[in-house]
């Protein structure tokens, strides 16, 4: 037996042996379409549950299904012209299929011609990818119209609930009290479905860490100062929620200009590390200058390298909005946005789509007694922004304060539990 075949035949063994009903059942499952000719892609951060989805779907609707994955370092050696071994390899071990799943494809050479081959066979492709750029570059270029992208992120609330089987529903005190509980420990330990049966975790994510430093920017792009980059993806999820300042980033870590540090923060966004929320704005310099960063998952806030800040509780609540709120949207048309002017007030997130202002959200720790001034900086700014928006669906999402909706003049704000509206599940609809 070959090395080729004996990894292979290791990936099937270790496929074949586990429980997929076991696992949680994820909403995105319900966006892969099996009976489709154009290839179903699932993206996202490394250990984020891509293969686990994509197998889960495979085993449950009862095709029959090849497996490949690529994160493994015979395979990704693979060339372009050995890919037709791979296929027999394929063909010997499982016998006739009608769908491949390719795993981490990203890691082939020239990968996109081996797919679109496969699509042209009329095979039915699952793959799964985590770098964003890699990807949508050659998506773009080479297999235009014949794919299907599935954003997934790590565990929603709503998943991180059903793991740890706490009620969603339950209207007792006990009920809320834990759901309470489960927010606390979803704020510092995050959503990475492996580190739900561990201890602790710390080690693990930094080890995740480094690995999508290393192999998803590093040997992408090349990097020679490794270092470097760790250093300034510590920082940028140090300072998570706030607005990027590229020239301190060239300053602070020695950089050569202003475009490499934009390239550097670009690469850790692009391997879905962090996500980059631009300034709401006509103008698309300021669109493209003015960014805030959030954490793909509040466990790389908590555990990663060198950490400065362990609580920060509110800036906690605040990421895990808006990356519900990427999950949310369900069309390629909606951006999401935040709105500063000045120092006039701030609105933290504008759901936007086509140019259109479709929701004003603003996030606060604690409204239950609040202050004139944390009254005019939360409602007020989210009265300013819709009057310059021309939005009237605002919502303040809030850890402690009552639900009701408070109305001024012509406008009604919505103030919701952050535990109820993480476990609405509504899409950022039309």
């Amino acid at each position: 037996m070959n090395e080729l075949e004996r990894v292979l035949r290791d990936q099937r063994e270790e496929l074949e042996s586990t429980d997929y009903s076991q696992f949680v059942t994820r909403k995105e499952e319900e966006q892969m379409d099996l009976t489709s000719p154009i290839a179903q892609i699932v993206i996202g951060v490394r250990r984020c549950g891509k293969s686990t989805l994509c197998q889960k779907v495979l085993k449950q609707s009862g095709v029959s299904f090849a497996y490949a994955n690529f994160d493994d370092a015979v395979l990704a050696s693979l060339k372009a012209n050995e890919m037709s071994l791979l296929m027999e390899t394929l063909y010997r071990i499982y016998g006739e299929f009608t769908h491949l799943f390719l795993d981490e494809v990203q890691n082939v050479d020239q990968w996109p011609l081996f797919v679109n081959s496969l699509l042209r066979k009329q095979i039915h492709l699952v793959l799964t990818g985590s770098n964003a750029n890699l990807l949508s570059d050659d998506l773009s270029t080479h297999i235009t119209g014949r794919y299907n992208e599935i954003r997934l992120y790590p565990f929603s609330f709503g998943d991180y609930c059903v793991a740890k089987e706490v009620d969603t529903e339950g209207l007792t005190t006990k009920a809320e009290g834990l759901r309470r509980h489960a927010l606390d420990e979803f704020l510092m330990q995050g959503g990475l479905p492996e580190t739900f049966a561990m201890k602790s975790q710390g080690k693990y994510v930094r080890s995740l860490l480094d690995a999508i430093i290393n192999k998803d920017i590093c040997k992408r792009y090349k990097i020679r100062y490794k270092k470097t980059l760790q250093q300034i993806a510590n920082g940028l999820l140090d300072r998570f929620c706030q607005e990027v300042n590229y020239q301190d980033v060239q300053e602070k870590y020695r950089l050569k200009s202003i475009h490499t540090a934009k390239n550097y923060v670009s690469y850790i966004e692009k391997a879905y590390l962090v996500r980059l929320v631009p300034r709401y704005s006509f103008k698309s310099i300021e669109r493209q200058s003015y960014r805030k960063v959030y954490a793909i998952d509040t466990a790389f806030v908590t555990d990663h390298a060198d950490v400065l800040q362990t609580e920060s509780w509110g800036w906690r609540l605040e990421n895990i909005v808006c990356i519900e709120l990427l999950r949310r949207m369900e069309y390629a048309t909606q951006e999401l946005f935040y709105i500063r002017e000045n120092r006039s007030y701030e609105v933290d997130f504008a759901v936007v789509d086509q140019s259109h202002v479709t929701e004003l959200v603003q996030v606060t720790y604690d409204f239950s007694t609040p202050s004139t001034r944390l009254y005019n900086r939360e409602v007020g700014g989210l009265l300013k922004g819709a009057a310059a928006t021309h939005c009237n669906n605002l919502t303040l999402v809030m850890m402690h304060g009552e639900t009701r909706d408070i109305q001024e003049d012509e406008y009604t704000v919505h103030c919701v539990s952050v535990t109820d509206w993480l476990l609405a599940h509504p899409s950022l609809s039309k």
